[in-house]
């Protein structure tokens, strides 16, 4: 007969492969951070929230992808070196950040370099900005995908900007982008840097008069509450680029690292359709707000007005570069 330890044992042995399976399946699930600048409802938002929906789906729930938005983890630089450093597993960072970490990406914001929206999607999805993607690989980093921040258009409290001479004595922010603001120099501005979260309080306090951004920020923002003017000169196209540590990145199995990669890509592509239907409804919404739109410029002028800064940026990234990006399409 047997004794109650015998059978208790016998019931413990039996139960050990499946809490053995329960502990390895807990052990397996993850939840990854990931951090951007802009709200949820926002085209970051967006590329985020389409990226997790796969992930989750692919992977059966196994992991999941927690948002960080309103720059909670800080700004576009600060979440870099957090991705860098393995303290945030992942982030939707604006093209005004990657200067900090490899400067020839500056490149693409020469002002009036892309004709549109579609002429830059071109671009990045092309040569130049694949092999840009490699050495981003190459700053402690693993670009997943190149996403949409989207075109950027002048606002200011001031008058309607309809020519260069417009902006002239203009104190305008401009993200970390040395060469934003040699472009804006050359347009006659006062242009200065000034990080994305401190933007809000710094326009309502007069410290600059206008800024510029994508309509999509515009309204995450909220910035038609302290700018009254809004120009739509799509000046600048900024991409976004999905960023994940090289720590988390290696922890995933070789399939998981696929599926990442195309839920990237999924997260990417939605950013941009966001964007877009932004530059759509967008404008009429901030009309309604009571912001004064310009809708059309003569953009020769304003591209004749940059061609003075023109040789500064030959010099640093050379017309070769230059013309990979601005010729493509």
């Amino acid at each position: 007969m047997l004794s109650r330890r015998s059978v208790l044992l016998g019931s413990a042995a039996a139960a050990a492969p499946t809490l053995l399976i329960r502990r390895a399946a807990a052990q397996s699930a993850r939840t990854l951070r990931m951090a951007y600048l802009f709200a949820m409802e926002s085209q970051l938002g967006a590329g985020v929230t389409a990226m997790a929906a796969e992930v989750a789906k692919r992977t059966n729930g196994r992991i999941k992808i927690q948002h960080f938005p309103d720059a909670s983890l800080g700004g576009d630089v600060e979440m870099l070196k957090g991705v860098q450093l393995g303290s945030i597993d992942l982030a939707f960072v604006t093209g005004a950040g990657l200067p900090s970490i490899l400067p020839e990406t500056d490149v693409v914001h020469i002002p009036f370099l892309f004709a549109n929206a579609d002429h830059a999607h071109k671009a990045f999805d092309g040569p130049p900005g694949q092999a840009m993607l490699k050495r981003i690989a190459g700053k402690d980093l693993v670009p997943l995908a190149w996403g949409e921040n989207g075109l950027r258009h002048m606002t200011n409290s001031r008058h309607p900007i309809a020519t260069p001479d417009d902006l002239k004595g203009l104190k305008m922010r401009l993200p970390q982008s040395e060469v934003m603001v040699l472009g804006f120099q050359a347009l006659g501005a006062q242009a200065g840097m000034l990080p994305f979260p401190q933007l809000y309080e710094a326009l309502q306090k007069g410290q600059f008069d206008g800024e510029e951004n994508p309509i999509a920020t515009i309204r995450a923002a909220k910035l038609e509450k302290v700018q009254k003017f809004l120009t739509l000169s799509g000046h600048v196209y900024d991409p976004a680029i999905i960023v994940m540590s090289p720590d988390a990145y290696d922890e995933l199995s070789a399939e998981d690292k696929a599926i990442f990669a195309e839920a990237a890509k999924i997260g990417a592509q939605a950013s941009r359709d966001f964007a877009a239907q932004a530059d759509k409804s967008g404008m009429t919404a901030l009309q309604q707000s009571g912001m004064q739109v310009l809708a059309q410029v003569d953009r020769s002028r304003f591209v004749a007005a940059v061609a003075s800064a023109m040789p500064e940026f030959e010099k640093r990234f050379g017309k070769e570069t230059i013309a990979s990006f601005s010729s493509v399409g």
